[in-house]
């Protein structure tokens, strides 16, 4: 240890050392007597500028810093999955039966557990030749996901030992290589990786199938691709984290990584609480089993945020190499954009828009161009869909974090602070939001669900647009003095937002709607539309069909028809001609 390399300056989670030349950039170091976790972010003549991840109460100028000579880490290996991590990847389990409830200063617990036996089979011989990504060994690491151990980058060579199938550790040596240059490699069931760094792919795959998430107003009107990113802005109390609670639970992603950046610790209690009393409907095991949850809450010191997102990318694509289909959920990206800001300031930089730094539009696209559908290293195709919430103070759309955030998402689901307090959800406003995929994607529909789908898409969104126009002049004078026509176009988009777009999350057949049953819901809502329209063109009032509750009927469908029994839906199109026929009989 040098003896320069001592604290100099103290300003919150900054700290400066003077006249040393012992760091590098992005080197993580401990900091004083409690060695707190730390990264090397500012080097010049005079000083090394260094962001500490840890609460930095009771630091005193004078203490020493130990650098590690390796970028800030995690360690990604088995045991990751159906656990929870604060924002640099410490077990909060393990620290709450080391510290207690609350995580004391300096916690130095391993990210994995060390002790845990895993069931290993080993996928190599003596004498294979191994590249980098290639998948040496597996092991289950829930019930329902098969974690698959591969050679780290940087690293190829002839297998000249491994061991045999059996129990191991993490860190137990279980294969041997050799390069060409003569260096033996010994391979663990862990690695080590650069949570700034992108790990890297084999070619990127065109986003061309669908996220079914099995939400309407998502998997209908502003489809997601696996591998793409969407943004959910909207204000306090509009239903972000409940959305993305939705999304975590039904979506068609193999695993899930829910980052909570900065958001209230109640909240993150509670989606560890639902996560857990969760049935997973692929496997019906628990939720928890393809799930790891990073937790970086209001009360956590704030420069950790900005690592939590970081940890949960890096964590999504380590699953991706293995040919999984990753969805990260971060809650909030506003949350990490504030961290940004606070660190900017106390670095002195000259602030840009609102006090955010000039750098946060790169920030935000170094996130989100991390998602992708890719060729993985290992020939296996794998995905991390990026979902990231954003919380505009004051709903105000065009601060700077929803405005950059837009520029590199190509799904936008704008929600709606009237449509929450009137409690339809998810409040995702149908004239605000939209999605960039549909020229991707559409391919995959017009295959798999015929082109009919397609059209009562294009019919339902156009309907809901007429209405909105409509919706104005009812403003000022009234719905009685439109013609039938379009009283009509009103009373379609109402079952539209009430019976299609609005969901109930605690209705055992709505909370998860199969696109199936989705394209019957339409069909059946536009043949009454078709069907009335032509009773209006043979002058047959609007007023004689309102009464004869059609339209009612058709809102309660999504809690008549069960998801295992979508053909009674034919039976409605029966009964819209019937009583159809009835009207016109007298």
């Amino acid at each position: 240890m040098k003896e320069e390399n001592i604290v100099y300056g103290i300003n919150g989670p900054v700290i400066t050392i003077k006249n040393t030349k012992t760091f590098s950039m992005m080197e993580m170091v401990y900091v004083g007597k409690d060695k707190l976790v730390g990264e090397v972010i500012g080097i010049n003549e005079k000083f090394t500028t260094i962001q500490v991840y840890e609460e930095t109460t009771g630091l005193k100028p004078g203490e020493q810093v130990l650098g590690t000579g390796t970028p800030m880490s995690l360690d990604l290996g088995p045991g990751i999955l159906n656990n929870m991590f604060d924002g640099i990847e410490r077990p909060l389990k393990a620290i709450e039966k080391k510290s207690g409830a609350f995580i004391e200063r300096g916690c130095s617990v391993s990210s994995l557990d060390k002790d845990k036996l895993w069931d290993v089979t080993i996928n190599v011989n003596v004498g294979d030749y191994l590249n980098p990504g290639f998948i040496y060994a597996t092991c289950p690491e829930t019930s329902v996901i098969v974690h698959k151990c591969m050679v780290p980058f940087g690293i190829s060579g002839e297998v000249v030992s491994k061991m045999d199938n059996g129990n191991y550790k993490v860190d137990d040596v279980i294969v041997s290589i050799k390069d060409k240059k003569g260096n033996l490699h010994n391979l663990t069931l862990f690695q080590k990786w650069p949570i700034k760094t992108p790990r890297p792919i084999k070619n990127r795959l065109p986003l061309n199938i669908p996220l079914i998430t099995g939400q309407r107003i998502i998997d209908t009107l502003f489809p997601i691709a696996k591998g793409g990113a969407a943004a959910i802005p909207g204000g306090f109390g509009t239903g972000k984290t409940m959305t993305q609670h939705q999304l975590a639970k039904w979506c068609d992603a193999d695993i899930i990584v829910y980052v909570g950046c900065g958001e209230r610790g109640n909240e993150m209690s509670q989606v560890l609480g639902e996560f857990s009393e969760l049935i997973d409907p692929k496997s019906g095991k628990s939720m928890t089993e393809r799930t790891v949850l990073i937790a970086n809450t209001s009360n956590m010191p704030v420069a950790a945020r900005e690592a939590s997102i970081y940890t949960g990318i890096t964590i999504a694509e380590y699953y991706r190499d293995m040919g999984y289909h990753v969805a990260i959920m971060a809650d909030s990206t506003s949350r990490w954009a504030e961290a940004l800001r606070e660190i900017s300031g106390r670095l002195e930089e000259m602030p840009a828009e609102e006090g955010f730094p000039a750098y946060l539009p790169s920030r935000l696209s170094e996130f989100y161009e991390r998602a992708g559908r890719v060729d993985t290293i290992s020939g296996k195709e794998g995905s991390v869909t990026i979902i990231g919430a954003v919380s505009p103070q004051g709903s105000d759309f065009s601060e700077p974090v929803t405005q950059n955030t837009k520029r590199f998402t190509r799904c936008f689901w704008a929600l709606d602070k009237a449509l929450a307090y009137a409690r339809h959800y998810p409040a995702i406003n149908w004239t605000s939001s939209y999605s960039e995929y549909f020229v991707d994607l559409d391919p995959w529909y017009y295959k798999n669900y015929g082109e009919s789908f397609i059209k009562y898409r294009k019919k339902i969104s156009s309907i809901l647009h007429e209405e909105e126009k409509l919706m104005e002049i009812v403003k000022l004078i009234g719905a009685d003095v439109l013609p039938d026509d379009q009283k009509l176009i009103i009373e379609t988009a109402r079952v539209i937002r009430v019976g299609f777009l609005q969901q109930n999350a605690f209705h055992k057949d709505d909370t998860f709607v199969p696109l199936s049953k989705q394209k019957k819901m339409m069909k059946v809502i536009l043949y009454l539309h078709k069907k009335v329209k032509h009773l209006i063109k043979a002058s047959v009032p609007i007023s004689r069909v309102i009464e004869m509750g059609l339209f009612e009927k058709l809102i309660k469908i999504k809690y008549d028809v069960p998801n295992d029994n979508i053909d009674i839906l034919d039976e409605y199109i029966n009964d819209i001609d019937r009583s159809i026929n009835d009207i016109l009989k007298k």
